[in-house]
């Protein structure tokens, strides 16, 4: 399928190309920047078997701009397709096109040049009315906050705000490019578009602004928020696209003993933490049990041998494992567990509690095996 994606320049034509790119040889994108001729765009045009129009002009220094950028190159475009055979079109709209400001009459004004289009030669075409589009490679201070909070923040200056109560309704780039894709299928297979690009978070500029700022933390108190599903996933995968390549790690605090080594990598809001320790050949840790906590082992260098104990009946059990084997090994609440290490170099141990340390409650009690 060969796909003319205009704006190929911009942040949500950046995604797209990529992702186009990235099924296997099913697509063939045409990108059509503001450096194309006109002759090389009139090649594009005969080439194409649907074009996806993400040109436009948001923030101009003349608001003329907005007529020339997002009208009478829409104008251009639909007459070259008109010339050289219809194809479906699907161009990214405004909810500002709802709205009586210059930006919003030239996107309305594209919208109803579409529809005329679609009228006179029966080409599939869909304008998406999208919301604030927010995602990797977007420009900070140009037509997205979250990419100039993250920037604010990734760079640890302040972020200025000005109505913290107004509302914004963010789409995520990734679903945006999902939903992009699937209907270039579906148009070129003879099916309908969809409209209504979804999921659409709500929030406020207030809240937005404090939830990224939250990020800045998680290096010194390991703390990461719930970042594996909704709007705080996209934000988060957001504000790590504007670390500066300096920023992209950040040190541990080992706590060291004669045993070995002891630190913790992440604490998260509702799943436990992350940790690791070391161990001498011939050291044993642990000799404790817990009411409800609950954790699970990984040897991933070394040889290690694991004992349990129920501390009502006394009952005993015990588990040998080694990084040549991997085995995650569970400790049980009400059993005193410890860990050995019987072979002949330092061992390292991965561990992930159910709960984060509450020193004031660490329900950790002491039982040797």
């Amino acid at each position: 399928m060969n796909v003319l994606v205009t704006g190929a320049g911009g942040f949500i034509a950046k995604n797209l190309t990529v992702r186009l790119g990235e099924a296997q040889g099913e697509f063939v994108t045409h990108g059509v920047t503001r450096n194309t001729t006109g002759e090389e765009l009139e090649g594009m045009v005969r080439r194409c078997d649907i074009v996806v129009h993400l040109a436009g002009i948001n923030r101009p220094d003349d608001e003329r701009e907005f007529a020339t950028g997002n009208v009478d190159f829409t104008t251009h475009l639909l007459d070259l397709l008109e010339t050289h055979g219809a194809r479906p079109v699907l161009f990214s709209s405004s909810i500002q096109a709802a709205q009586d400001n210059p930006y919003g009459r030239s996107k309305l004004e594209a919208e109803v040049l579409l529809a005329e289009y679609s009228q006179r030669t029966g080409a599939t075409t869909a304008a998406y009315r999208l919301p604030n589009v927010f995602g990797k490679w977007s420009r900070p201070d140009y037509n997205s906050a979250v990419a100039t909070f993250c920037d604010r923040v990734a760079r640890h200056q302040p972020i200025t705000i000005r109505a913290a109560s107004a509302p914004l309704h963010l789409l995520y780039i990734d679903d945006l490019v999902d939903h992009l894709i699937q209907d270039v299928r579906t148009v070129l297979a003879g099916g309908s578009p969809r409209l209504e690009v979804a999921p659409v978070y709500p929030t406020t500029v207030g809240a937005l602004a404090a939830e990224i700022e939250g990020f800045a933390d998680i290096h010194s108190s390991k703390d990461i928020p719930r970042t594996g599903s909704g709007l705080t996933r996209a934000l988060y995968a957001t504000y790590l696209t504007h670390l500066d390549p300096s920023d992209f790690a950040f040190p541990l605090t080992l706590h060291v003993d004669p045993r070995g080594a002891f630190s913790e990598m992440l604490r998260t809001a509702d799943s436990g933490q992350f940790s690791f320790f070391t161990a001498k050949p011939g050291v044993t840790r642990g000799g404790h049990y817990h009411h409800t906590k609950n954790e699970k082992f990984l040897v991933v260098r070394g040889s290690a041998l694991f004992r349990f104990k129920q501390i009502a009946t006394g009952e005993t059990y015990e588990l040998a494992t080694s990084d040549q084997q991997p085995l995650v090994v569970k400790t049980i609440p009400g059993w005193a567990h410890d860990i050995t290490n019987v072979g002949n170099e330092e061992m390292i141990v991965m561990l992930w509690a159910n709960e984060a340390f509450d020193r004031d409650r660490p329900d950790t009690f002491a039982h040797p095996l």
